[in-house]
This record gives C-alpha cells, sequence and structure tokens, in this order.
C-alpha cells in the first residue's frame, strides 16, 4: 500500500469513526442511565491522536484550531460555555450551579459543540486531499524515500555497508529540508548538512532534545559511513541508521 492509499484509507476510519461518535452524543439510553456521553468518553481519545497526526501531515495549518477545540485554555480566568473543553469534559471538570441549582451552561452540549467542529476539519482535509488541487508533493516524496531506504537496505544485505549509509543520508538531509520548509525555517548555510538542519528544527521548538539527539546520533552513523578516513562501519550501526532514519520520515513532518 502507497502512502497515498494508506492516508485515505486512515482519513475514512476516522470520519467513519467521528459518525459513531457523533451519533452516540444523542443516545437517549446513555443519558436515560446516567451515562450521558460514556461511548464518546472511551473512544473520543484514541480517535484524537489519530486525527492529530494525520492532520499535522495532510494540513497543518488547520493543526492548532483542531489542537485548541481539545486543550483548555490555561489563561482562561473563569469557565464559560466558549472557553469550554473537550478535555475538561474527560477530566470531569464541570461548572457549578447557582442557588436555585441551574448551571449556566450545558458542558455536554459544548463538548458536542467542539467535536462536531474538529470532525467539519477532518472533512475538509479529505475534501483537500481529494481535490485536484490537493498538493500530494509530500506524499510522492515519502514514498520515493522508502523505495530509496529499500535500496539501502539490499545494499546491505549485498556487503555495501559504506554505500548504504550514505543513500540513508541522502534521504535524512531531505527529509529535514523538506520539514524545515513546512515550518518556514531559513537555514543560513547554502548546503546545510544534516546537524545544521536538526539544530535548526531545535532552535524553532519543532523538536525536542530526545528528537534532537537521536538525529545527531544518525548524522554520526552517516559520517561514519561517509568519511574514507575513519573507520569501518559495521553492519548494525548502518542498519541502525537505515531504521532510524525510516522513523524520521514517519514521524517527523
Amino acid at each position: 500500500m502507497t502512502n497515498l492509499e494508506r492516508y485515505k484509507s486512515d482519513l475514512a476510519k476516522l470520519i467513519a469513526t467521528a459518525e459513531i461518535l457523533l451519533a452516540s452524543l444523542g443516545e437517549k439510553e446513555s443519558k436515560n442511565a446516567g451515562m450521558r456521553g460514556a461511548r464518546f468518553m472511551t473512544e473520543y481519545q484514541k480517535w484524537y491522536s489519530e486525527a492529530l497526526a494525520l492532520i499535522r501531515q495532510l494540513m497543518p495549518a488547520r493543526l492548532a484550531e483542531f489542537a485548541a477545540l481539545y486543550e483548555r485554555d490555561p489563561r482562561r480566568k473563569g469557565i464559560r460555555a466558549e472557553n469550554y473543553s473537550i478535555q475538561d469534559w474527560i477530566l470531569g471538570v464541570r461548572t457549578v450551579p447557582d442557588i436555585r441549582g441551574q448551571k449556566p451552561f450545558d458542558e455536554f452540549d459544548a463538548t458536542g459543540l467542539r467535536f462536531h467542529a474538529q470532525c467539519g476539519i477532518v472533512e475538509a482535509v479529505q475534501a483537500r486531499f481529494e481535490s485536484s488541487l490537493f498538493d500530494i508533493h509530500q506524499l510522492v516524496q515519502a514514498d520515493f524515500f522508502d523505495s530509496e531506504l529499500d535500496v539501502a537496505r539490499e545494499l546491505v544485505r549485498a556487503g555495501f555497508l559504506r554505500a548504504a549509509g550514505v543513500v540513508t543520508g541522502v534521504v535524512l538531509e531531505k527529509h529535514l529540508q523538506e520539514v524545515s520548509n513546512n515550518h518556514l525555517l531559513k537555514v543560513h548555510k547554502k548546503n546545510p548538512t544534516i546537524g545544521d538542519l536538526n539544530d535548526a528544527l531545535k532552535g524553532a521548538n519543532v523538536v525536542d532534545i530526545p528528537v534532537w539527539r537521536s538525529v545527531q546520533r544518525l548524522a554520526d552513523l552517516r559520517n561514519l559511513c561517509g568519511h574514507n578516513k575513519e573507520r569501518e562501519p559495521t553492519k548494525d550501526e548502518v542498519v541502525e541508521l537505515i531504521e532510524g532514519c525510516a522513523k524520521v520520515t514517519k514521524t517527523l513532518y
């Protein structure tokens, strides 16, 4: 299955699950049993995590908006309908009734409205994905990177360890450059290295310290493969480089 096919399949599953969850929000049986939103409470977190990852890849411009519908605002002074979040509902945050026993708003309805908005964003991703205007550059590039890494694996099997490492290094460098472009980062060197790009991403808080260190480790392994004056790389080191690069291309956007 190509990356293009996988993304289409994942989107279809997300939308199907969203429809089930939306239906569950209106189930009268759950309300009467005192379990209002029980299914939503159980299954939403998995849906949100998968949707967040897909939006990060396919429509990063809507990522912050999508996440904000879930996350509570740490700067809020009080809880109102307009700033009540899905995360509040999941964590059991509720408003206090007034002296007449009435709440200022229905938390469950507020949660449902925010989830409806999230579903709209996911559907917009699908619409853009299927549109002839959708830029599939990243998807095609991802398939290309997969093919290049398969070539590197074949080179390892044939015993050409340095060549496999160099091929993998090119893939890693191109991917980091693409990530930098996605985040509108400017690296002032004309021909930045893996280390330069990794440092730029860390400086812009695109990657955290553990990811930065793991990429730096991959850069060191690539340099070991590319410099004949150094010792010979081992098979385990080249395999580590290839599989580490594969992980980066699938998780860092």
